[in-house]
């Protein structure tokens, strides 16, 4: 099982795999601790004129010169809208104001971590574009020419949804 423990993190003692709720799921004997295996939240801003975006290339780790919309993760105690704009912020060097959610997707492209993707709307608001973090390159693209290598199969369906909502 991905992701799992093999003793409790609560106790110590050797966990066991239950079926709880209709999953199998890690489980102590002497604490009652449950290893929930909850997704993890990311999130990402679309930065959108027109039919160009800004798109990131990463930097490393199996997405390694693939292309994606900036995103990250959400800190624990984050708020998810302020998450954004540090992610947006660290990749990209740019300060956003954020709009809307546009989309919502189960992310699935990792089989250890299953994780939740919100992408806003967000305007530029102060910066420079600059490379940090997690990203080799930050450019602006044309919808209608998106880079072959695409990271994530969710940023590939929200890009399409863009183009389409151009025609």
């Amino acid at each position: 099982m991905p992701g799992s423990y093999r003793y409790c993190p609560e106790c110590a003692a050797p966990l066991e795999n239950r079926i709880i709720h209709e999953q199998q799921r890690q489980a102590c004997p002497r604490c009652a601790f449950i290893h929930w295996r909850n997704p993890v939240v990311g999130v990402a801003v679309i930065v959108q004129r027109g039919a160009m975006i800004i798109l990131g290339k990463r930097a490393r780790g199996v997405y390694q010169n693939a292309w994606c919309i900036p995103c990250g993760y959400v800190e624990y105690g984050e708020d998810v809208r302020v998450a954004a704009v540090r992610e947006f912020g660290e990749e990209t060097g740019l300060t956003v104001e954020l709009g809307d959610v546009y989309a919502v997707h189960s992310n699935f492209h990792n089989p250890a971590l299953h994780s939740v993707g919100i992408w806003f709307r967000g305007e530029i608001r102060s910066g420079t574009i600059r490379t940090d973090d997690d990203l080799a390159e930050v450019e602006w693209f044309s919808l209608h020419q998106l880079p072959e290598k695409i990271a994530f199969e969710t940023d590939r369906k929200v890009l399409t949804q863009l183009r389409e909502e151009l025609e």
